[in-house]
C-alpha cells in the first residue's frame, strides 16, 4: 500500500477545485443529482427509523429484486442466493478479490483500465499481468489469442466491459470464448460491468450473466452509481455462485458489516421505477457524445474512438508526453477539468479522458472553452 501511487485524477481535481469557474469533466459521474423518487424512498426509510444494522448480504427483498432485474435483462436464472449487496462497486471488487486471491496468485486484466482494478489485486500481493488493448486506426480492440495466452496460469481473469476509460466493450463471442477457456482450466472470472446500461445501441451491453450458469466460477460486479446517478450513495452488488455466497457474506461482515438500510431502500426504488431515467440519461449522454465527436475536425492532432458504451471520450493528443501537466494547463487556459491518460496505465500515455455524462448545453460550453487550446495546437 505504501508503494501504490496516489490517483493522478485526484491530483488534477485537487488543483481544479481551488480555481474559479472550472467545468469538471474529470470524474466518472452524471452531472445531475439522484432522481427525486430514489431520494424520497431513502427519506421515507429514515423517517421510519431504518437506521439499524442490516443483514451482511443485504436486505432479502433487494437481493430478490436484483436477481429478478438481471433475469429480465439477460434471460439468466439467478435467485437471491446468487446476490450479495455491497457498499459500492468498489467494495464489491475488494470483497471479490479477498475471496479469491492469495499472495502470488496471477490476475490477468486489460489496460488502459480504471486504476483501482489492478490496485485491489496489488494490495492483496497478487501478481497482476496487464494485456494492452490495441489502438489501431482509431479503434480499440482486444487480441483475444494474446489475452488467453497470458491467462493460462491465472487464478483470476479480471475484465472491465464496458471499459473505463476507452468505452471498449467486449463482444459477446469473446466473452463466450473467455468463459469456455476459464471453465476448462478452473479459472475464476471477475467481470466489472458497472457501465452495462450506459450503452448506445442496445438496452444493455453483452454480459457474462447471459452465458453463465448460476454455479459457474464467475463473479459479476455491478453498481447503482452510474445507471441511476447514485455515485455518492455507495451501493453495489455481486452476482455469483451460491457456493461462494457464504464466504462473501463473511467478508462483508469484516469489511463494512452491510450497506445502510435506507440506502438499500433507495436502491429498491431505483430498480422498481428507474428505467425511464436510464433511457433519458443515455439519450442525454449520446447527444453530448455526438457534439464532441462532431467537434473533432476543429482540433488538429486530436482523435478518439467513438465509444460503444460508458460515458468517456479517451482523447488521443498527437505529440503529448505529459498528460498530467496538460490537464493542469487546461484548468488555467480553458477552465475545463479532464483526467490525464497516465492515470489508466502506461497505455494511457498520450491520452486525456473527458466524461460526457453531462447535458448537451454543458458539453457545448466545455467545447467552446477547449477550443482556446485544441483549436490552436501550437499552444499545446
Amino acid at each position: 500500500v505504501l508503494h501504490l501511487p496516489f490517483s493522478k485524477i485526484r491530483e488534477v481535481s485537487r488543483l481544479g477545485m481551488t480555481l474559479p469557474d472550472v467545468l469538471p469533466l474529470w470524474f466518472g459521474e452524471p452531472d445531475v443529482p439522484t432522481p427525486d423518487f430514489i431520494r424520497e424512498a431513502a427519506k421515507q426509510a429514515l423517517d421510519q427509523g431504518e437506521t439499524f444494522y442490516q443483514p451482511n448480504a443485504g436486505l432479502p427483498a433487494l437481493r430478490q429484486e436484483l436477481a429478478t432485474y438481471l433475469n429480465g435483462l439477460y434471460g439468466s436464472h439467478y435467485t437471491d442466493r446468487n446476490i450479495v449487496v455491497t457498499g459500492s462497486g468498489m467494495n464489491a471488487l475488494m470483497v471479490a478479490a479477498q475471496a479469491l486471491v492469495a499472495p502470488g496468485d496471477r490476475v490477468v486484466t486489460t489496460t488502459p483500465s480504471w486504476p483501482n482494478l489492478p490496485a485491489v489485486q496489488e494490495i492483496l500481493s497478487a501478481e497482476v499481468v496487464s494485456v494492452p488493448l490495441q489502438w489501431n486506426a482509431g479503434r480499440w480492440s482486444l487480441d483475444l489469442e494474446a489475452f488467453l495466452d497470458a491467462c493460462v496460469s491465472a487464478r483470476v481473469i479480471l475484465l472491465n466491459s464496458p471499459n473505463n476509460p476507452t468505452g471498449w466493450t467486449m463482444p459477446a463471442e469473446q466473452q463466450q470464448a473467455v468463459l469456455a477457456f476459464a471453465r476448462e482450466r478452473g479459472i475464476w472470472i471477475v467481470a466489472d460491468e458497472v457501465y452495462a446500461r450506459m450503452v448506445y445501441d442496445a438496452t444493455a451491453a453483452p454480459s457474462f450473466c447471459e452465458w453463465t450458469t448460476p454455479e459457474d466460477a464467475v463473479l459479476v460486479v455491478n453498481s447503482f452509481s452510474k445507471s441511476w446517478a447514485m455515485t455518492g450513495w455507495r451501493l453495489g452488488w455481486l452476482t455469483g455462485p451460491e457456493r461462494l455466497t457464504e464466504t462473501l457474506e463473511k467478508l462483508m461482515e469484516f469489511n463494512i458489516a452491510g450497506p445502510p438500510g435506507f440506502v438499500q431502500q433507495a436502491g429498491r426504488a431505483a430498480l422498481a421505477h428507474g428505467e425511464a431515467f436510464i433511457a433519458e440519461s443515455v439519450g442525454r449522454y449520446e447527444a453530448s457524445r455526438d457534439l464532441l465527436m462532431g467537434h473533432l475536425d476543429q482540433w488538429p492532432g486530436v482523435s478518439w474512438d467513438l465509444p460503444e458504451a460508458a460515458f468517456y471520450a479517451f482523447l488521443k493528443v498527437e505529440g503529448l508526453t505529459d498528460g498530467v501537466q496538460l490537464a493542469k494547463d487546461l484548468l488555467h487556459q480553458a477552465q475545463v477539468g479532464l483526467a490525464p491518460g497516465e492515470a489508466f496505465g502506461p497505455e494511457g500515455s498520450g491520452f486525456l479522458r473527458a466524461c460526457f455524462a453531462v447535458s448537451p448545453e454543458r458539453m457545448a460550453e466545455a467545447l467552446t472553452r477547449l477550443d482556446r487550446v485544441f483549436a490552436q495546437p501550437s499552444r499545446l
